[in-house]
């Protein structure tokens, strides 16, 4: 058996396969991490255009889908987004399933189960109410944005 003419196309596949392996990883999106509380699963984030180009990808596989801006001065419709929220979701009985966890960035999801919930989002001291009612199998969107000026800066201190 000639093991020469065997190995080549096996090391030619290999290195191939490694350089194309590296040329994929290198444009692989960052999935932010997985978080636990309560035993509710939440993940956050959006930093840049690929990951928040995620977080909307996946965000209807989640129950709850919250957003976070601040307003822009100079334009009526938009907004800048925010990250470092300070977030606590509270059931319809008042009980904290979630408390003062970190929005790393200006999406969170959380598997939260049916039911009505009150949500806290509070930026640079600045909190923000809201009522979501997450129905089974139909996800649940909620912005919250900040009048401009919130200082963003000090949320991340």
């Amino acid at each position: 058996m000639n093991t020469i003419r065997f190995w080549r196309p096996a090391a030619a596949l290999a290195i191939g396969g490694a350089s194309l392996f590296g040329a994929l990883a290198a444009h692989a999106i960052y999935n932010p991490p997985i978080h636990m509380a309560n035993g509710i699963e939440y993940m956050s984030g959006g930093i840049g255009s690929d990951e928040a180009a995620l977080m909307k990808t996946v965000s209807p596989r989640w129950p709850a889908t919250f957003e976070f801006a601040v307003k822009d001065r100079s334009d009526k419709n938009g907004g800048d987004f925010a990250a470092g929220i300070s977030v606590t979701v509270r059931d319809a009985s008042g009980h904290e399933v979630l408390n003062h966890v970190s929005a790393d960035g200006p999406f969170m999801v959380a598997r939260l189960d049916p039911g009505r919930y009150e949500v806290e989002a509070t930026l640079a001291g600045q909190t923000l109410k809201q009522e979501v009612d997450v129905h089974a199998g139909m996800p649940a969107r909620t912005l919250f944005v900040w009048p401009a000026g919130t200082d963003t800066t000090s949320a991340h201190s």
